[in-house]
């Protein structure tokens, strides 16, 4: 239905189109009844509807209607597969059609700068890349169902600690380089209807208040289309916000920002053309989904099934030495409290009031071939970290008598969640005790994790099987024992690095500060610093096992030379060279050899999830354009890829590498030259541009200096010499009188004309 948003918004009275730009309550917009526009209602979330019911509190944060807990973002994110993300969107999307939700506030593609972060579950990857192709992918399939996306926290929203008031300190290029680029890939590939920003400040200003941030990039550079909408109590002072570009608070502020921007036009400091433009992106995406709506039967249990099928997806086996899978003659133990009341979800805004909750010993059970065959041992409680003598010996005992015993362990509710970070990176102490008494009695234990990002464990060489479960959703049970029994083929891969400590992660001496984080580790976050680092880790990012193996071949570029303009087409043959089917993750880095700044050793620029019978080869295409080589320079506020040589890499993980070749790049953009009395000789003769004029300062310095004594010589080296003019400032020629000032200004004036 074509409607004149314009006319329709010139019938409007100030106070109703100042209304509009806040909550009418915890969940919807206002209505405007004699103009026929609805109050519309949002809900979270990134992995299930957690609508409020009607019946529920005023606020809308205790009581929210029975649905489907979908896999959270830290293990989605491992399936490494857009197809799948896409049908996880447009399955919440017919969720929220059939239960009257306009727009989804999801996904939360913040990255993940430390495992520490409470939040960490609801987010992604530590990868840009990879956390922008999975929420694209996400965002297409909500709003194929004509259903709003609320991409968030923008931006730099990396902790929860003084998580409303504490400022992120970035360069630009950290900024561009890793905490944008999941935003800019989601605005330009599937445009979110909605951005939500984030609490926090962002060098000092309030995200909800920066223009810079809300309509230079987002907007300027982008070409975001939707509404900005506060993180719910976001906005620090209304008017400004609204300038800066933030349309809607959340939720009501109960008139007192309606009140602000009223006043603000009235006395002449808010012009009405700002407010009138922020009501009409506001409606454009109202009416978007009143106009599409339609009936939609809430499939609960078809959904339940997806839920499984996509935590199957994206489980990740990290260890096997040939424990896995499990044969349905033998004898096993369960053991933990995670066997029975799984931790499947994070807490906080994003948690889903589950209409059924599978457990691994509920989905066992409904097996004839295996349920004879597994005892079941508490052992531990997953709700607390209390080591209890009598469960303990029970668990022991049961895992003695077994030929496997399968510990399913993890973090309670209490040690992550939205609203505080973790103090540390361990398991309960009572889980790493059990662990090591069962060890004693039982060679053939696997572990089972239940965690919402990393966790150290000291037990690791001693166990034989490691699955990552993440957090799974509500068939979290079903999943797991599909993958422990070979029913499905392990294929999810690691989003994130586990370190082997805490102290090993980039942000370990500066994260969590109060009233600034300052970002000391820049661009070196996740495996860009500890592959760069060469530092060893529990699992590298990307890494995950398969029940078959995988080979890979005949790397194919289609050109030697490019350039910022070209793309590049890269193509790989994968075989399953095993005896069961399975799904391999094709990962693409890319290796910068210029020199021209300091950069990760590699980085990810291109994956694909391929499926193959056993002998199968399949030929797997990517396609690497001038973004997937550059590295964002602040000076020339662009993206710039130096010429040299950049190698190609074909990986399993980010630190198993099988294939490499290399191309060159013949860049035609250079960077502004900065000239002036402290550029040194050394920058001088690195550029073509200036080379010839910094071999003349640099050998009036040496006539200036002339010959030397043999003591003289060997005081002072060749590459002594050649060190100190490196790194010595023009206006040392000038200084030790090899030059007049006039002269060498003379020299600069002439090369920067000569750029221009």
């Amino acid at each position: 239905m074509e409607r004149n948003l314009k006319e329709l918004i010139s019938k409007m009275t100030l106070e109703e189109k100042a209304g509009m730009c806040s909550g009418l309550d915890f969940w919807h917009l206002k209505h405007v009844e004699r103009l026929g526009i609805p109050s519309v209602m949002v809900s979270d979330g990134p992995h299930g509807l957690r609508k409020q019911d009607d019946k529920g509190d005023h606020l809308g944060i205790n009581d929210s209607i029975k649905a489907v807990c979908f896999p959270p973002a830290c293990l989605s994110a491992c399936s490494f597969d857009r197809e799948l993300m896409t049908e996880l969107g447009e399955t919440i999307g017919r969720e929220a059609q059939a239960t009257d939700v306009s727009v989804v506030l999801g996904p939360a593609v913040n990255i993940k700068r430390s495992p520490l972060c409470g939040r960490n579950f609801e987010y992604y990857s530590e990868d840009p890349y990879l956390a922008g192709e999975t929420a694209a992918a996400f965002i297409n399939g909500v709003q194929s169902q004509h259903v709003g996306t609320s991409i968030k926290h923008f931006a730099a929203n990396n902790q929860e600690y003084n998580r409303m008031s504490n400022s992120s300190e970035a360069d630009e290029r950290t900024l561009r380089e890793i905490y944008f680029p999941a935003f800019e890939t989601a605005v330009k590939k599937s445009q979110p209807y909605t951005v939500m920003c984030s609490y926090n400040r962002v060098n000092g200003v309030y995200a909800s208040e920066n223009p810079w941030l809300l309509t230079d990039v987002l907007r300027g550079e982008w070409g975001f289309e939707g509404y900005v909408m506060s993180d719910w109590g976001a906005v620090n002072e209304r008017v400004p916000a609204l300038k800066a570009g933030l349309e809607l608070e959340m939720p009501t502020s109960g008139g007192a920002g309606d009140q602000e921007i009223i006043k603000a036009v009235k006395d002449g400091t808010l012009d009405e053309a700002v407010l009138d433009r922020a009501v009409e992106r506001i409606l454009r995406i109202s009416f978007k989904w009143l106009d599409n709506r339609k009936e939609q039967p809430f499939t609960m249990e078809e959904d339940h099934e997806f839920a499984r099928h996509t935590a199957e997806q994206s489980m990740v086996l990290l260890k096997n030495e040939n424990v896995l899978p499990l044969k349905t003659d033998e004898k096993v133990a369960f053991i933990g409290g995670f066997a029975k009341k799984p931790r499947f979800q994070g807490g906080g805004s994003s948690h889903i009031n589950s209409f059924r909750v599978s457990s691994a010993l509920d989905a066992v059970s409904r097996m004839e071939e295996i349920s004879g065959n597994v005892t079941y041992a508490e052992g531990f409680a997953a709700d607390k970290d209390v080591y209890d003598e009598t469960l303990a010996a029970e668990a022991v005992e049961a895992a003695k008598n077994v030929d496997k015993a399968v510990i399913f362990a993890g973090l309670p509710d209490s040690f992550e969640s939205e609203g505080y970070d973790r103090a540390h990176m361990g398991l309960p102490q009572c889980q790493n005790r059990l662990i090591a008494e069962i060890l004693k009695v039982q060679p053939n234990t696997i572990v089972v994790l239940h965690n919402g990002s990393p966790v150290e464990m000291p037990w690791l060489a001693d166990v034989k099987g490691l699955l990552e479960a993440y957090l799974g959703g509500q068939a979290v049970g079903e999943a797991e024992v599909s993958l422990l029994y070979g029913k499905v083929n392990p294929s999810g891969k690691l989003a994130e690095t586990i370190p082997l400590k805490l102290s090993d992660n980039p942000s370990y001496l500066n994260f969590g500060e109060g009233e600034k984080t300052v970002y000391h580790e820049g661009v070196f976050v996740g495996y860009r610093y500890y592959d760069t680092k060469e530092m060893p880790v529990a699992f590298p990012f990307g890494y995950g096992l398969s029940y078959t193996t995988f080979a890979y071949s005949n790397l194919k570029l289609d050109k030697d030379e490019l350039t910022e303009k070209d793309t590049l087409t890269v193509s790989v043959d994968v075989t399953n060279t095993g005896n069961v089917p399975g799904k391999e993750i094709v990962q693409l880095y890319v290796r910068d050899n210029s020199g021209a700044c300091r950069r990760p050793d590699k980085e990810l620029k291109g994956y694909e999830k391929v499926a193959l019978e056993p002998g199968e080869t399949k030929t797997v295409t990517m396609t690497l354009d001038h973004r997937s080589f550059a590295w964002y320079n602040a000076d020339m506020k662009d993206w710039y890829s130096a010429s040299g040589t950049y190698d190609i890499l074909i990986g399993a993980s980010s630190r198993d590498i099988r294939l490499t070749s290399a191309v060159q790049m013949k860049s035609s953009v250079k960077p502004p030259l900065k000239l002036h009395l402290n550029t040194t000789l050394g920058e001088l003769l690195s550029d073509e541009r200036t080379m010839g004029y910094g071999k003349y300062l640099a050998d009036k310095m040496t006539s200036f200096f002339g010959g030397s004594s043999d003591e003289a010589n060997e005081a002072i080296t060749d590459e002594m010499n050649t060190a100190m003019a490196a790194s010595m400032p023009i206006r040392n020629v000038v200084s030790f009188g090899a030059c007049s000032k006039e002269e060498v200004l003379e020299g600069l004036n002439k090369l920067i004309e000569a750029q221009k």
